[in-house]
């Protein structure tokens, strides 16, 4: 668990100007340190079913185990490599419950979704990610995209049949190439980032970054990411002012102070008086 006034937390989700329903699914806890975002796909309803499921699983399993004295007390329970694992093991349990689902009822046959989620823990920050929605950081002025989009334009533009520019326009840029629940496996993208002070997090679905460029992103961002709901708002507007096609989510966060975990007797001291 981290300190309460470890990081500053926002979310807005909202279906867009032409679709009725909104098959996002957001969760974040400043407390647990964990955010996740998933964009549901697949027939009617069962897009918000894969979404919601995905969402809901790993924020109860993911936040049981942060709270866990089994996480907080063992030596290599910040470790990245013992958080990728945890990682893996449990969004790959949410992928099988998901595509069994998908499997057993008609119904929600073919469903599936995006994720991608932010566990931060110890002044760092690891990163999961399947399909196409994003996570993007902000520090200071350099606004980075920190994950890789598993879609047809982007391998289209990885092996240069296509420019950065022309995919933003392109057809068929909404066709990912991973996603959770088509499978009874999944392969996750699992990244490990440093965190400071000032650092603002923005996952997001393709909903936002379709509909607006990065640099305007990046913009209001620095001018509003002193009050993080009203920059989320605000970036939820400004994709539906430029036409809203899709369900549009964004999960903001702001390092407000140093998280690093308590190591030796400090830390044994710590658990006992809490």
């Amino acid at each position: 668990m981290l300190p309460e006034n470890a990081l500053a937390v926002a979310l807005s989700t909202d279906p867009g100007l032409l679709r009725t329903q909104n098959e996002d699914a957001v969760f974040v806890d400043g407390r647990l340190g964990l955010a996740i975002l998933a964009d549901g796909m697949g027939g009617y309803n069962a897009g918000e079913v894969a979404s919601g499921l995905a969402t809901t699983r790993l924020a109860a399993d993911l936040g049981r185990l942060i709270a866990s004295s089994a996480l907080q007390d063992h030596a290599a329970g910040h470790d990245a490599a013992t958080i990728e694992r945890h990682i893996l093991n449990e969004v790959g349990a949410a992928n099988f419950a998901i595509f069994h689902a998908a499997q057993s009822t008609p119904r929600y046959a073919g469903m599936g979704t995006t994720l991608v989620l932010a566990w931060l823990y110890d002044n760092r920050m690891s990163v999961a990610h399947v399909g196409d929605s994003r996570l993007y950081r902000l520090r200071g002025d350099d606004f980075a995209l920190l994950t890789h989009d598993h879609s047809l334009i982007q391998e289209q533009v990885d092996s240069g049949q296509i420019s950065p520019a022309a995919a933003r326009h392109a057809a068929g840029r909404n066709l990912v190439t991973r996603a959770l629940g088509v499978a009874p496996t999944v392969e996750v993208d699992v990244r490990e980032f440093d965190v400071q002070v000032g650092d603002v997090i923005l996952l997001c679905s393709d909903g936002l970054n379709d509909m607006v460029d990065d640099e305007d992103i990046a913009l209001a961002l620095r001018t509003l990411s002193g009050n993080l709901q009203l920059a989320a708002d605000h970036l939820v507007h400004m994709a539906n002012d430029h036409g809203g096609r899709d369900n549009v989510s964004v999960i903001l966060i702001r390092v407000l102070t140093d998280f690093a975990a308590p190591r030796g007797w400090w830390r044994r001291l710590q658990q006992r008086l809490t």
